[in-house]
């Protein structure tokens, strides 16, 4: 099994590495380089990892939330002022969250930024 992190220009993968698996890296266009000497990639610790991204400019999300999907929350700014409603997206790179209000009888999805929600 192999899992992917994608960074800018970069890949991190983390599999077992097996015969078969080390083939598929190996033959894969475009990839030019593994951490380690000698022919096959050296396995590198999560504090290793940590200090590659940091060098790499990739840092933590910048917003931090304290909520998940579905969780009910109320809306303390905007038009939407006082309206109780719940999570359907999280877009943890921009801030913003998509919430579902019944309007009208339906539920209609309202995009807002993480200050304008409270949980409840």
């Amino acid at each position: 099994m192999v899992e992917e992190k994608i960074y800018p220009g970069y890949v991190l993968v983390e599999m077992m590495v097996t015969d078969d698996s080390w083939y598929v890296v190996r033959n894969t266009p475009r990839v030019t380089g593994f951490v380690g000497s000698g022919t096959t990639p050296t396995p590198i610790s999560p504090e290793e990892i940590k200090e590659l991204q940091r060098r790499m400019g990739v840092d933590e999300p910048k917003y931090k939330f304290d909520i998940a999907l579905g969780d009910s929350v109320k809306i303390v700014d905007g038009p939407f002022k006082d309206t109780d409603g719940k999570i359907a997206e999280i877009d943890e790179e921009r801030g913003r969250i998509k919430v579902l209000i019944s309007m009208f009888g339906r539920e209609t999805p309202v995009e807002l930024d993480f200050l304008q929600i409270k949980k409840l």
